[in-house]
C-alpha cells in the first residue's frame, strides 16, 4: 500500500540513482557542469515519480496541476542551462572546486557536489510530493499559488532571455547588464526560481500538514541568496568588473525587485 511516507522513500531512492548516474557521466567526460542541467530535470523526475506513486490517492486535478507546474519550470530551466553551457568548458565554480581536490575523485565529488545537490533537491521538492496526496478541492490558496508560480516563471524566463541577448552583442563585452528586469533586481533569475517554489508551496497548502513543507521555499531562497547563487556570483563579479559593478550594486536591489535608485548612493 502506498502513501506519503512510501513516496518519500521512493523519491529519495530515485534522487540517489539520478545523482550517481550524473556523477558517473561527469567523471567520464570531465565536466561536472552537467549537474546543472540535471538539477531542473531532477525535479521533473520527482514530480513524475510522485504522480505515478500517488495513483489512487489525492485529488487528480491537483496532482495533474502540480506535475504540469513542476515540469514546465524544470524543463525550461534544464533547456536553458544546457543551451548556455553547450560547447563550453567546465564552469568556473566546478573547476575551482576540482582544483582543491587532493585525493580520489569519487568520494570528493560525492561530498562536495552530488550529495549536497541531491539532498537539497529532495527537500525542496517536498511540497510537490505532499500535494500529490491531498484530497481537498482546488481553492483560492491553490490559485494564489499558481499566480505566484507564474510571476516567478516570467521573471526568470524574461531575465534569462534579456541576459542572453545582452551577452550575444559583442558591443557589450565586459559590460554589466543593467537593463530590463536587471535594472530592478540584480538577480531576476534567482528571484524567479525562489518565487516559483513559494508558489508551489501555496499550491500544496490544502491541508495544515503541508505548512511543514515551508522548509522547501525557505531552503531554496536561502541557497539562492546566501550560498550557491547570489553571494557566490557577486563575489566573482566584484573581482572581475570593478567600479562599474560597484555602481550597479549601489543602485540596484540585491534580490527583491524595486525601481533602481537614481543615485548610486545607497
Amino acid at each position: 500500500m502506498t502513501g506519503p511516507l512510501t513516496n518519500l522513500l521512493v523519491t529519495a531512492l530515485a534522487v540517489l540513482v539520478t545523482m550517481l548516474a550524473t556523477m558517473a557521466y561527469a567523471l567520464r567526460t570531465g565536466r561536472q557542469t552537467v549537474v546543472d542541467t540535471v538539477w531542473g530535470l531532477g525535479f521533473v523526475m520527482i514530480a513524475a515519480v510522485s504522480f505515478a506513486t500517488s495513483t489512487g490517492h489525492g485529488l487528480d486535478a491537483r496532482r495533474v496541476l502540480v506535475l504540469v507546474l513542476t515540469a514546465v519550470w524544470g524543463l525550461r530551466l534544464a533547456v536553458h542551462l544546457h543551451t548556455r553551457n553547450r560547447g563550453k568548458g567546465e564552469d568556473p565554480r566546478y573547476a575551482a572546486l576540482m582544483r582543491r581536490n587532493t585525493g580520489p575523485a569519487v568520494p570528493y565529488v560525492i561530498k562536495t557536489i552530488y550529495w549536497p545537490q541531491g539532498a537539497v533537491m529532495w527537500i525542496v521538492s517536498l511540497p510537490v510530493q505532499v500535494a500529490m496526496y491531498e484530497t481537498a478541492p482546488l481553492g483560492i490558496v491553490t490559485w494564489l499559488g499558481v499566480a505566484v508560480w507564474l510571476v516567478g516563471l516570467l521573471f526568470e524566463t524574461v531575465g534569462d532571455l534579456q541576459l542572453s541577448r545582452f551577452k550575444a552583442d559583442p558591443a557589450n563585452r565586459g559590460k554589466v547588464m543593467d537593463r530590463g528586469l536587471w535594472a530592478w533586481t540584480r538577480h531576476p533569475n534567482y528571484f524567479g526560481d525562489a518565487t516559483v517554489w513559494w508558489g508551489l508551496f501555496l499550491v500544496a497548502c490544502a491541508h495544515w500538514a503541508a505548512l511543514l513543507t515551508v522548509v522547501s521555499p525557505v531552503l531554496m531562497t536561502h541557497m539562492l541568496v546566501n550560498r550557491s547563487g547570489k553571494a557566490l556570483l557577486e563575489r566573482r563579479m566584484a573581482r572581475s568588473r570593478g567600479p562599474e559593478y560597484a555602481g550597479y550594486l549601489a543602485r540596484t536591489s540585491g534580490f527583491l525587485p524595486r525601481p533602481p535608485r537614481r543615485s548610486a548612493t545607497p
